[in-house]
């Protein structure tokens, strides 16, 4: 774009973009808020689709339970999602003991 003191051309910054799950940073750890919103909306969505479908499905053949069936479908659908994506982990690493962490620090105030 523009041009330095010494001649060279300085290129514009373009932000790097990762093709990870939704939520999570390029080190593969959580982004708090970030992972929290797309369990969410996994979550809610699963269960807005599959309702629907349900919905649909009760009025075509005349039932009233697939609904139903369908919201927990999607639920659990959304849940499973978010779990494969790495968002639902804790913070915990498998075998740490999270006792050896240490005491909580809000009991020092």
């Amino acid at each position: 774009m523009f041009s330095r003191k010494d001649g060279r051309r300085r290129e514009p910054k373009t932000p790097k973009i990762t093709g990870g799950a939704p939520g999570v940073s390029e080190n593969g750890r959580d982004g708090g808020y970030n992972a929290g919103i797309a369990v969410f909306s996994y979550i809610v969505g699963g269960i807005a689709v599959w309702s629907l479908i349900g919905w649909g499905l009760d009025n075509l053949w005349g039932t009233r339970w697939i609904v139903l069936a369908g919201a927990l479908l999607g639920a659990t659908g959304g849940f499973y999602l978010s779990h494969m994506h790495g968002l639902t982990s804790s913070g915990t690493s498998a075998g740490e003991d999270p006792a050896a962490r240490g005491p909580s620090r809000d009991e020092e105030q």
